[in-house]
């Protein structure tokens, strides 16, 4: 893939300029990525960023891997910079609301597994018959950070851009530029943002293939699906409608609702809580749990960590594919609370 130009400042909702923010701690951007280096508690950061916010800082986390910790009054996060990787999300006073599995590998080049992998822009398997990862090669690539702020309500939000250098050898056809925005609050928002600057159409799929964290995922009433057709690709594939009563998780699943963007709300009475995913910009939602066969299938994922996780996906695949004409842009969010 062709990506024009350096990265574009990080502008915050609400308006901001390279200066700084609107509200809250203001925050320097450079013009141009590479050539700056942001300071936040703790480490260094080689990145359009010249200062992280104090709630901030950048360490050496598993494998080497730099990552950045978020510590506010609201809540404590941490993700990484290769594959802009959310791992971890944990409002203040409750249980993580990330699942990450003890065997993931932190490696260059490899997907982290569990927190919140993001699949572009394909979903699964290369389809064009070319070499590629599985779900995509933006979760195994490193992300420049183009912003951080902390706003007046204590909030953190952070910018990152996949930048040209990134898409040298992926063999991709298109030209994108790629924004994923994260912000650090009570909830856990997520905004992924592709703009066409070229001259002609470019397809993507994205997804948020997000790991929830669960007491046991054999008690849990999944809501927010009922009366949606759905592909279950469990086996061979096929195309099933859902029932009116909350979905049950009893064996392997694996199933693309289409045509919704509905929010879910996941009620787990061992963790006496519910998860709530809400949505934008998202026509189709994954529900995955690998049980208990594929779970021993997986080398980075332990034998019997399937109880404790459950995936929700915000997403646009297969039929929801999106197409840009040149010149737009799309944006796909996802907002996740517990309560």
């Amino acid at each position: 893939m062709k990506l024009r130009g350096g990265p574009t400042p990080f502008r915050a909702r609400g308006g901001c300029d390279r200066e700084g923010g609107a509200r809250g701690v203001k925050t320097r951007i450079a013009e141009s990525s590479g050539n700056c280096v942001g300071k936040g508690r703790g480490g260094r950061l080689e990145s359009g960023v010249q200062k992280l916010p104090e709630t901030m800082r950048v360490e050496s986390g598993q494998g080497g891997l730099r990552r950045l910790v978020i510590e506010t009054e609201r809540a404590e996060a941490q993700i990484y910079l290769h594959g802009a990787h959310v791992t971890h999300f944990q409002p203040r006073g409750q249980k993580p609301v990330l699942f990450m599995s003890a065997r993931s590998s932190f490696e260059a080049g490899k997907p982290i597994r569990g927190g919140v992998p993001l699949c572009f822009p394909w979903f699964g398997a290369r389809q064009d018959g070319r070499r590629g990862p599985s779900h995509g090669f933006a979760r195994v690539l490193e992300w420049d950070v183009t912003g951080a702020e902390t706003r007046s309500d204590g909030t953190v939000e952070i910018g990152f851009r996949l930048l040209p250098k990134s898409w040298a050898e992926q063999e991709w056809d298109g030209e994108l530029e790629v924004d994923y925005r994260v912000t650090v609050g009570s909830a856990l928002g997520l905004e992924l943002r592709v703009g066409n600057p070229s001259n002609r159409p470019v397809g993507f799929e994205a997804a948020l293939h997000t790991y929830l964290a669960v007491g046991d995922v054999r008690q849990v009433s999944i809501e927010g699906l009922a009366g949606t057709s759905y592909l279950n690709t469990v086996g061979t594939p096929i195309t099933q409608t859902e029932g009116a009563e909350p979905i049950r998780i009893t064996a392997e699943t694996d199933r693309i609702y289409k045509n919704t963007r509905s929010t879910c709300v996941v009620r787990d009475p061992v963790w006496q809580r519910q998860l709530v995913v809400q949505k934008t910009g998202s026509n189709a939602t994954v529900l995955w749990n690998p049980w208990i066969a594929k779970a021993k299938a997986m080398a980075d994922f332990g034998d019997e960590e399937w109880p404790s996780m459950l995936c929700i996906e915000t997403c646009n695949v297969r039929e929801h594919t999106i197409t840009l004409a040149p010149g737009q842009s799309h944006a796909m969010q996802a907002i996740i609370q517990a309560q």
